[in-house]
């Protein structure tokens, strides 16, 4: 859970985002505190994609700034974005360059996070021969083997059975416990944010809506929150203009 008498391990100040004539993030701020995991929810083509690329660098913002009082950050992709040609061990071993380790260190690092996974027996598989919640575990191990202080999650559950989603939720929660990092997870999944966040902010049309825990999103009069999380069709959520 946050601590908000810490310094915040990631800042968002007044993200302002186009593309050619269309604003896409209009003023989006907000921070995530170590050991926390800040959930950003939001209908498909609200600027939740925008903001996570902006935040892990992938695209650069108009105006505003992202300040991190760290540069380990790990991001776990939609797709597991896995390297097929390489093992699962070795898919892992890319995260870990640039740490100074011997090869036998980081063989300890990597069955150690993948026995977190709970792909202990899998280090000499390859993608092709892992199944879909495989892949997609193996991405986080990938994400976290280095052991960043911040984790970023990219609708880590989409396109997953509802058995599945909820054994990606569990290693997300199992993860904040072991590596009490800063995590944020951009989704849209109902399931994902009541299950997982501490905290969470919506987004609609490059905005920030409304703020809060779970619990009070689902029993908020708040009427996008009402609407998003209650799935009805009357709302002010009509026609999104944002990516």
């Amino acid at each position: 859970m946050a601590d908000n008498n810490r310094k915040p391990a990631m800042k968002v100040v007044d993200i302002w985002k186009s593309f050619d004539d269309r604003e896409i993030l209009k003023g989006i701020s907000f921070e995530v505190y170590p050991g926390e995991i800040l959930g950003i929810i939001g209908p498909s083509g609200c600027g939740k994609s925008t903001i996570l690329k902006i935040m892990c660098g992938l695209l650069d913002q108009d105006r505003g700034e992202v300040i991190k009082n760290t540069d380990d950050v790990g991001l776990v992709f939609q797709g597991s974005a896995l390297l097929n040609s390489y093992t699962v061990g070795e898919n892992l071993a890319l995260a870990l360059r640039g740490q100074k380790m011997s090869k036998e260190q980081e063989d300890v690092q990597i069955k150690k996070t993948l026995n977190l996974v709970g792909l202990g027996d899998y280090y000499d598989y390859y993608p092709s021969e892992l199944s879909g919640g495989q892949q997609k575990r193996t991405s986080f191990a990938r994400a976290v083997v280095a052991t960043p202080k911040i984790i970023l999650y990219d609708e880590p559950t989409t396109g997953l059975d509802p058995v599945m989603s909820t054994i990606i939720e569990d290693y997300m929660i199992d993860l904040e416990r072991e590596l009490h990092a800063a995590s944020i997870v951009v989704t849209h999944q109902y399931s994902t944010w009541t299950r997982t966040a501490d905290r969470i902010i919506m987004m609609h049309a490059g905005k920030i809506v409304w703020q809060g825990k779970p619990d009070e999103a689902v029993n908020s009069d708040n009427p996008y929150i009402h609407q998003f999380a209650h799935g009805t069709r009357e709302g002010p959520m009509l026609n999104a203009v944002a990516v």
